[in-house]
């Protein structure tokens, strides 16, 4: 499916082909960096909230975009990417939570088409990540597909005293970079990494 058909983001174009997504120390709050180095977007988790809300902001502080979950303590649910300008929705990320392996499925709002699928990959590391003490030190590593398994790129977590992700999009023609970028960091909110 194309995006297109897609709703758009009216505040931010994400042109880039990589970039580094950097969480502070202090709580889960993100900014997402181009590949020149240049702040491109800011996420947060709004702290105490019945629902999850991930407000995002560009590198001038506009609102952009707003994720929220669909439901109250939605560990492993969906989430609702809004244009912060008109209020449409965008994309839905849906958490297909296993002990095994994470499985984001980026869709249409409106059709539920499958746009893209963020996969960890190795269930051996997924395993090591969720059972053994200071699992959690270990990196992500996801692959990014679009809606016929076709690679588009990845996301890849860096050892450091702050959660940091490479993102590289090979090939991004059907797929809303401003989601992926969007994901990596509520994938990392949610699962409180």
């Amino acid at each position: 499916m194309s995006t297109a058909q897609t709703p758009q983001l009216s505040g931010i174009d994400l042109t880039d082909d990589s970039y580094t997504v950097v969480q502070s120390l202090a709580r889960n709050k993100y900014r997402a960096e181009n590949s020149t180095g240049e702040v491109v977007l800011r996420g947060a988790q709004k702290m105490f909230k019945m629902k999850e809300q991930f407000p995002f902001t560009d590198a001038d502080g506009n609102d952009v975009f707003t994720v929220e979950a669909g439901g109250i303590v939605d560990v492993a649910g969906n989430y609702v990417l809004s244009d912060a300008q008109t209020g449409e929705e965008v994309v839905v990320l849906d958490n297909d939570y296993s002990i095994l392996q994470d499985v984001w499925k980026v869709r249409d709002p409106r059709t539920e088409a499958v746009l893209a699928e963020i996969s960890s990959r190795g269930a051996a590391v997924t395993l090591a990540r969720n059972m053994l003490p200071l699992g959690e030190l270990i990196p992500h590593e996801y692959e990014i597909t679009d809606a016929d398994g076709g690679h588009v790129g990845t996301i890849s977590g860096q050892f450091s005293m702050k959660d940091t992700y490479e993102i590289s999009i090979d090939d991004a023609s059907d797929v809303p970079k401003e989601a992926v970028v969007a994901a990596s960091m509520v994938i990392d909110a949610i699962q409180q990494n």
